[in-house]
């Protein structure tokens, strides 16, 4: 089997770019990143993506303006780079129409809770880690879910459970969450790529 192509697109500091790229380049993972796209030229994920090498383009309302604009060139980068799966991470920001039906089943996104609880717009980062603590949860998790047009309202792809301790803080349930994300994402996509599991 060929290596799966994955475009990935990211907004913030690219720890989950970087986990993907690490586990390509040491074999961990039969895959490879085709492109990265990032709304922020200067962010992490742009960084760690130069420093390896990898095709990257910044899209966003200030290389677009137009929303349709924005979306059509999004998918046009996506389908020039032959990606056959899309990988939202740490990506702020909606996916348009067109680039939702070209990849339509084949879009993943992280979320560092169980969904469909602790989800929605305005739930990202350490804001979900506040709210976990709010509400007393004795266990949280990950969830790898299809991406549609709301947020973490697409179908769950894959889920697992980390457990909240006494006495944690938001930072330091954060930091456990957010080290089993990176290799549970690493797990489902190398079961991706090595065709036991499917999009479907």
């Amino acid at each position: 089997m060929k290596p799966l192509r994955i475009g990935v697109l990211a907004s913030g500091g690219g720890t989950t770019l970087q986990a993907i790229m690490d586990a390509c380049e040491g074999g961990g993972l039969d895959a490879k990143i085709v492109t990265v796209i990032s709304n922020n030229s200067q962010s992490g994920a742009a960084k760690r993506a130069r420093n390896h090498d990898l095709p990257f383009v910044h899209l966003s309302g200030q290389t677009h303006p137009g929303s349709g604009q924005l979306d059509q060139v999004i998918c046009a980068q996506l389908v020039d780079a032959g990606a056959e799966l899309v990988m939202l991470a740490g990506y702020m920001k909606k996916l348009g129409a067109r680039t939702l039906e070209a990849f339509k089943g084949r879009i993943l996104n992280t979320h560092p809770a169980l969904l469909p609880r602790f989800g929605g717009q305005g739930m990202y980062g350490n804001r979900v880690h506040q709210a976990v603590l709010d509400a007393g949860e004795t266990v949280t998790g990950i969830t790898i879910h299809h991406v549609d047009g709301e947020y973490d309202a697409g179908p769950q792809f894959a889920q697992v459970e980390v457990p909240v301790e006494p006495g944690d803080t938001v930072d330091s349930l954060a930091d456990r969450v957010q080290a089993r994300e990176r290799l549970f994402l690493v797990e489902t996509l190398g079961e991706i790529a090595a065709g036991e599991r499917t999009l479907g």
